[in-house]
């Protein structure tokens, strides 16, 4: 099977029912799969060939969506881009992709083959010809490069095939939301090239309509739920701080029955809270880049006091365990790495051999480099990240990047960037830095919004005489996030 095949499907079996609504515009499901074949056809005729990468920086909206899909059907493998990332890292990711398209709104950060801007989308697809888009690849052929990192903040790329995709849509149907039906309505607050993205698919199948948000506020978020009806969402635990402290929150006519969340780890004081406000509607959801949101789930009745710190269980077609050191299965209770396998993980990192080998065993289990223990209950608690990836507002920061650009300022001698758990961000981007010069907190995070998205930026800077490493001369971050005096000062910049 195809994605194709599923939206064809959707699209007879739905036909003018709403499937994707923003407050301008409505495309029905049949219109969706016209949609996606035309475009489809535009992109091959443009001379890109099926296997070929594009890239796609595109807001939220039908035009992004209806991108992702017409690149499915013609089997051209996406690349997603954050748009909130600087033009700096849209290029690395361009290029390590080899990306001969590039799908882009506003200006482009690179040149490649075919250029195709958001605004001629429309008449692309005017001026294509009708009919099935069908380009059928292999189920273990890539779908789609989702950019991940590790400890040297260098992006990889995870190749996600068609069988993947479809398993992470099985994974969500069985356990995450298993009762979609055409009355469900899906409200895609957060990025639809981020998590949230990964809900379309389930509800187009069910027939369940998807209303895109092209940007997230408590108030705008408020006003679509009540007017649509919105039964499931998804959310950051950041966006969930900002609804919370809404003062309409607590009284506006919420018909939630999903309150997904996941992408950073939230305080239990503010999953408390939010369970009082908002009722026993929150799903947990943990995975990552190699195992697309899908390594465990806590449902809503299980978000008991006992519970609220656990990423929960395994869903049911995914395998976990805690391995120790030498890859040895730990028994319930024993800390060690999280590993997972199952037909959604990724199939490799692209181009990037060695790395695979030292992500995926001989077995086939992903190790996560997670930190966690099993309870007797199989309930996972995750302690810590064995790398250092710090997730603010339900994106990755890689250490290195932020330090990488500190250390470009004159005044900077040595820097040393780490992860303050934060009930807003779920984690704060803090730095103790050397400096060789007088410079201010401020006048270093200026220098660095040229140079790292604005979830990047350091919110925190201390200034230390020297910072502690190991015989080797590494940074001890573990050491600086446990000298960092931020609770007494929660901000300076």
């Amino acid at each position: 099977m195809q994605i194709g095949d599923l939206i064809r499907r959707a699209g007879r079996q739905f036909g003018d029912a709403p499937a994707i609504v923003t407050d301008a515009r409505t495309v029905t499901f049949v219109e969706f799969d016209s949609a996606t074949d035309r475009l489809g056809h535009a992109l091959l005729g443009l001379g890109l060939v099926p296997g070929d990468r594009v890239s796609v920086a595109m807001p939220n909206g039908i035009d992004g969506v209806t991108v992702y899909y017409a690149l499915a059907k013609a089997g051209l493998v996406r690349v997603p881009l954050n748009t909130r990332e600087t033009a700096a890292e849209h290029i690395h990711k361009i290029d390590d992709s080899r990306s001969r398209g590039y799908v882009f709104a506003g200006d482009p950060a690179s040149e490649v083959d075919v250029m195709i801007r958001a605004e001629d989308i429309a008449g692309l697809i005017a001026d294509a010809p009708d009919g099935p888009c069908d380009v059928r690849r292999g189920a273990d052929e890539p779908l789609r490069l989702a950019y991940t990192g590790g400890t040297t903040g260098k992006p990889k790329a995870v190749v996600l095939t068609t069988a993947s995709e479809l398993a992470e849509v099985a994974n969500f149907l069985v356990d995450l939301v298993p009762n979609l039906s055409p009355y469900s309505v899906m409200l895609h607050a957060a990025p639809i090239t981020h998590g949230s993205g990964a809900f379309f698919l389930p509800h187009l199948v069910k027939g369940a309509p998807s209303v895109v948000l092209e940007k997230f506020t408590p108030s705008n978020f408020l006003a679509a739920a009540t007017k649509f009806g919105a039964t499931n969402t998804f959310m950051v635990p950041t966006m969930i701080a900002m609804l919370l402290e809404h003062p309409e929150t607590a009284t506006a006519n919420l018909k939630l029955e999903r309150l997904c969340w996941g992408g950073a780890p939230m305080a239990t004081t503010l999953l408390a809270r939010g369970i009082d406000i908002l009722g026993p509607v929150f799903a947990q959801l943990y995975g990552q880049a190699e195992a697309p949101l899908a390594i465990t789930c806590l449902q809503p009745w299980e978000h008991d006091q006992e519970r609220l710190a656990s990423a929960g269980k395994p869903y049911t077609f995914v395998e976990v365990d805690i391995r120790d050191t030498d890859n040895n299965s730990l028994p319930a209770g024993g800390v060690g790495e999280v590993v997972t396998r199952g037909p959604h993980t990724m199939r490799e990192y692209w181009r990037r051999p060695e790395a695979t080998a030292e992500t995926i065993d001989p077995d086939g289990w992903l190790h996560t480099g997670d930190l966690g223990r099993i309870d007797d209950s199989g309930y996972l608690f995750l302690l810590d990240r064995r790398h250092d990836v710090i997730i603010s507002g339900g994106f990755n920061v890689y250490p290195r990047e932020v330090e990488d650009a500190l250390l470009a300022h004159p005044a900077v001698l040595e820097a040393a960037v780490v992860g303050i758990a934060d009930e807003r961000w779920g984690e704060r981007v803090c730095a103790a830095v050397v400096v060789r010069a007088a410079v201010t907190a401020e006048e270093l995070t200026e220098h660095c919004s040229s140079r790292l998205a604005g979830f990047k930026r350091p919110r925190y800077i201390e200034f230390w005489d020297s910072l502690p490493t190991s015989p080797v001369g590494k940074s001890l971050r573990r050491e600086v996030r446990d000298r960092m005096n931020i609770e007494k000062e929660p901000t300076n910049v």
